[in-house]
């Protein structure tokens, strides 16, 4: 298959926990696959960090806005834990998909899965109470709630840490 093609061009990273991968206001270069390890993106808000992804073994990491645009990105992306990654530079990606539609189709699909989960999170947002999301996260990720800290849940639950801690005792 043609995604051969797109493995030759990876290069494997590894990175400690707490580094910030992509910084906001940047046009970013790269993108990334969690090969280990886990990751979350926030945007500063006016008084706290906002927390609206978090990515693990096979996610990716890349500010959207700067990839798709070229402009500087939003958000920041920060490592939770020690990672292993392996980097793709956007440039070559483009030049992969302007060459091969096989490959281009695969991006496409993977964009269109992006979106669905991006668009499920806004939706459950939108429209869920914070236990009820609380619940989806577990059941979707259970090993996620055990590498983040609760803070960042919170945050990216939209509750403050005494509010998740009450929902965590009710669901005991």
């Amino acid at each position: 298959m043609h995604l051969n093609l797109l493995l030759k061009e990876l290069k494997a990273v590894e990175l400690p926990k707490n580094h910030l991968i992509i910084k906001a206001e940047k046009v970013e270069r790269s993108l990334y696959f969690i090969e280990q390890g886990v990751a979350r993106a926030y945007v500063d808000g006016r008084d706290n960090r906002i927390t609206f992804w978090f990515g693990m073994e096979g996610d990716i990491i890349l500010s959207y806005h700067s990839y798709i645009n070229n402009t500087p990105g939003y958000e920041n992306i920060e490592l939770l834990e020690n990672c292993l990654l392996y980097e793709l530079k956007t440039e070559v990606l483009e030049t992969l998909y302007n060459s091969n539609t096989e490959l281009a189709n695969w991006g496409r699909k993977l964009a269109e899965l992006i979106l669905i989960k991006t668009e499920e999170s806004y939706i459950g947002r939108l429209f869920k109470p914070a236990k009820e999301r609380y619940i989806d996260l577990l059941q979707t990720d259970p090993l996620l709630i055990q590498r983040i800290p609760l803070g960042y849940i919170a945050s990216y639950l939209g509750v403050t840490q005494v509010t998740l801690s009450r929902i965590r005792a009710e669901i005991k």
